[in-house]
C-alpha cells in the first residue's frame, strides 16, 4: 500500500485529471471532492450538540454562586 503514494504516481493522476477535466474545471472539481469527503465525515462522526449518555447530570447543573438559604 506505501508504493501506492509514490510521487511520481501522485504526479501521473494530477496529469491525468488535468487532461480530462481542463485548467478551468479542475479546482470546482477538486471543490466538489474536499466538500463530498467532509460531508462524509461530518455524517459518519456523532452529532456535537448531544451529550453523552454517561454524563451525570447533577454534575452540570451546579453553579459557582452560593445558595441562599431562607
Amino acid at each position: 500500500m506505501g508504493e501506492l503514494f509514490q510521487p511520481t504516481h501522485l504526479l501521473l493522476v494530477a496529469i491525468v485529471a488535468l487532461i480530462f477535466l481542463g485548467p478551468k474545471r479542475l479546482p470546482e472539481a477538486g471543490r466538489g471532492l474536499g466538500e463530498a469527503i467532509r460531508n462524509f465525515r461530518d455524517s459518519m462522526s456523532p452529532p456535537r450538540d448531544e451529550t453523552p449518555k454517561n454524563v451525570d447530570k447533577s454534575v452540570e447543573s451546579k453553579s459557582d454562586e452560593p445558595k441562599q438559604i431562607a
